[in-house]
């Protein structure tokens, strides 16, 4: 368990190197995305094996959590190395995303009228999100 510290500890560092570096220059190196990417990855791998021990929907909301964060972070690593309007956009809608798919498996522990409640409501806050991600594109 120690180790699994230390590896997220030494992940989180590279990619907030990654990203102060990044905000030194107009975009990332091609080593710093490569560093951010592995980071990425990494962390993911750890998230993922954490949620292994766990059952039921925990486990579900647990894997929902990590794929979210790797996407986010895949995207905005992108938006980093390349920043381009099109590539924010895409960050914002990983963003919206996720956070739909976390809520859905959020909603699944609720049942009858107070789940369907539930999922109304995350797709209206992904809805939201997605076309705030579009007005701020144009």
């Amino acid at each position: 368990m120690k180790e699994l510290n230390i590896n997220l500890t030494v992940a989180a560092l590279t990619l907030g190197l990654a990203f102060s570096i990044g905000a030194l220059a107009e975009g990332l190196s091609k080593e710093s995305y490569k560093l951010g990417k592995d980071a990425i990855s990494a962390e993911y791998k750890a998230a993922k094996g954490a949620c292994a021990s766990m059952s039921g929907n925990y486990k579900d909301v647990c894997l929902a959590q990590a794929e979210g964060k790797k996407k986010v972070g895949l995207a905005e690593l992108e938006a980093s190395y390349q920043p381009t309007a099109k590539n924010h956009y895409e960050a914002r809608i990983a963003k919206a995303e996720a956070d739909y798919a976390l809520a859905k498996e959020e909603c699944d522990v609720k049942t009858d009228d107070a789940k369907d409640a539930c999922l109304k409501e995350a797709k209206a806050v992904e809805t939201a999100a997605k076309a705030d991600a579009k007005a701020a594109m144009k």
